[in-house]
């Protein structure tokens, strides 16, 4: 466990592409808890330009010489899905907090390892779902635990639009599934925590893959249906082939009201230009014609927040929101998913297959 118990909590990244500028960025944003003093990706994916944008003082390309770095306290992991359960590992023992992006991990197996690693340890294993910390999102939970709504019987969280960032995404032997694995994570994780961890009954799934055929064997569009024990039901919408931009909503409904969220159409300026400018969105194909460009962006997905609200776990202000047995259950669901899609049928939970070396395999050889 980390010594110092108070100060600015000493912070490594381990990646540079986006997903890490996303950390750099939020920890910049609020800098009373923590700060990055080091960050860690291999030489061809440039770790210097990252550190030069955010002012970060130390460098590597080797996440395993880093850790060796005593003052570290927290490594938050953004590199490829398939390696998240080793990093994890090694941070732990290293003797560091870890905060790892979503989907957990690849397997059961290895969330499993993750999560008792870390308990062995004794340090906090983290997973960053920033759902939990968007401000639109939380206001909404918070209607909700007031009686706003009365009994919640639906609640739907839509994530969508044309491909990933990085060539990784669409190498399911790296991703471990499609646009499901990769968004429809935050889906699950959200509808599960807004009504409050129930447990989830059964899983339905429908996916394909409409558009990007050329580019990946993963699903690019697909439907999820949660049904949970408390009678309420969860609607999970994904896909990597919604042309136009991000679009990226909730909608709550209960008995005795409704809420609905939208993250950038209520937070935007709705502009038209002739000849484009810079940066509208997340994921927007061009800044010509009319366009709907957003200001304080990370503020408004949680990104800050969560990073605030970790770092504070570190130094024991805090309980955290979103553990490794959080990321795990996702995974569990993102198996019954794939399995749902596979067969056309309902997969009761829990669902735990044994010999699983990625999630979507469950979709492309179900029967195997």
């Amino acid at each position: 466990m980390p010594v110092a118990t108070k100060g600015k909590v000493k912070v490594a990244i381990i990646g540079s592409g986006f997903i890490a500028d996303i950390h750099a960025d939020s920890f910049r944003l609020m800098p009373d808890e923590a700060e990055v003093v080091a960050v860690a990706s291999p030489a061809e994916y440039e770790p210097e330009k990252l550190a030069k944008k955010f002012n970060i003082p130390r460098i590597f390309t080797d996440y395993k010489e880093m850790l060796a770095e005593k003052d570290i306290e927290m490594v938050t992991i953004g590199a490829p899905n398939l390696l998240h359960a080793q990093m994890t590992i090694d941070i732990a023992n290293a003797g560091k907090h870890v905060v790892c992006e979503k989907p957990f991990c690849m397997t059961l197996e290895e969330a499993d390892e993750m999560i008792d690693t870390c308990s062995k340890k004794g340090v906090l294993l983290m997973y960053a779902e920033e759902l939990f910390f968007t401000p639109k999102y939380v206001k909404a939970k918070q209607m909700a635990d007031e009686g706003a709504f009365g009994k919640v019987y639906l609640v739907k969280q839509c994530e969508k639009h044309f491909g990933p960032h990085a060539p990784w995404f669409w190498d399911i032997a790296k991703s471990g599934g499609g646009v499901f694995m990769d968004m429809g994570c935050h889906g699950i994780a959200f509808c599960y925590w807004f009504l409050d961890r129930p447990k989830i009954k059964n899983v339905y799934c429908q996916m394909a893959t409409h558009v990007h055929t050329d580019k990946t064997k993963g699903e690019d569009d697909s439907i999820c249906i949660l049904e949970f024990e408390n009678g309420a039901v969860g609607l999970i919408e994904d896909s990597w082939a919604r042309r136009g931009g991000m679009e990226d909503r909730i909608e709550v409904y209960g008995e005795g009201g409704v809420t609905y969220a939208d993250l950038h159409m209520g937070n935007a300026l709705p502009t038209y230009s002739e000849y484009g400018f810079g940066y509208a969105v997340e994921k927007a194909p061009t800044t010509k014609g009319w366009t709907y460009p957003v200001y304080e962006e990370l503020w408004n997905y949680g990104f800050p927040q969560e990073m605030h609200h970790f770092a504070r776990c570190v130094r024991g202000k805090e309980e955290p929101q979103s553990t490794g047995e959080d990321g795990r259950l996702v995974q569990q669901v993102l198996y019954a998913g794939y399995q749902s899609a596979g067969t056309g049928k309902k997969i009761d939970l829990p669902f735990t297959p044994k010999n699983v070396r990625r999630p979507i395999d469950l979709w492309l050889n179900p029967g195997k």
